[in-house]
């Protein structure tokens, strides 16, 4: 009984290869090149989808200061009593689903000429996040001022998803480490609701 044949055919026999023959074999070459384009075209796709996310956040946080600050410049905040914390709802929902309000801080400053206004940062000294303007309860037109006057509005945001993700490490905190602030900002001059 035998397990093998005598007679095997062609195609299984291996022909003694010499060291120019083993050169030019070119089996696995596919294999090889895709390990050499895979991770930076990894890196690509996931680099773009990060960038998608944050212009995602960071628009929809400029489009939150601009709907927040059209009630102070058309004097709908000032008249309608509205509150700080009113205020900061209406930012919030007009940015989106895509921002976590209680990640956001809303600063809002007043002065009588464009060069009394001064940017504030997001962050303290220690890289920490600012806290917003005023208490929840108090009214917005305390800090937004009256009729004519330059106001700017600002929301300091969170991200919490760029610390979870490598890839998205935007202008994260001191050292690299932690979430990523995403800043928006409008200024403007208050219409004459007077």
């Amino acid at each position: 009984m035998r397990f093998f044949p005598t007679n095997r055919p062609r195609s299984l026999h291996r022909p003694c290869r010499s060291r120019s023959g083993w050169l030019r074999n070119e089996d696995g070459v596919a294999a090889v090149e895709f390990a050499i384009v895979a991770l930076p075209f990894l890196l690509f796709v996931f680099g773009t989808i990060g960038m998608g996310l944050y212009f995602l956040a960071s628009t929809s946080l400029e489009y939150g200061a601009e709907a927040a600050g059209r009630k102070v410049r058309t004097g709908e905040a000032d008249k309608g009593d509205m509150s700080v914390g009113d205020f900061k709802n209406v930012a919030c929902t007009a940015a989106g689903t895509y921002i976590n309000c209680s990640k956001l801080a809303v600063l809002v400053q007043h002065a009588a000429t464009w060069s009394g206004i001064s940017p504030q940062s997001c962050t303290d000294s220690n890289g920490n996040m600012v806290t917003s303007t005023g208490s929840s309860g108090e009214l917005i037109s305390k800090y937004s001022g009256g009729a004519s006057e330059v106001v700017l509005v600002t929301l300091c945001y969170k991200w919490d998803l760029a610390s979870s993700f490598g890839f998205l490490k935007l202008g994260t905190g001191p050292g690299g480490a932690g979430p990523a602030m995403i800043q928006a900002s409008s200024a403007f001059k208050s219409e004459p609701f007077e």
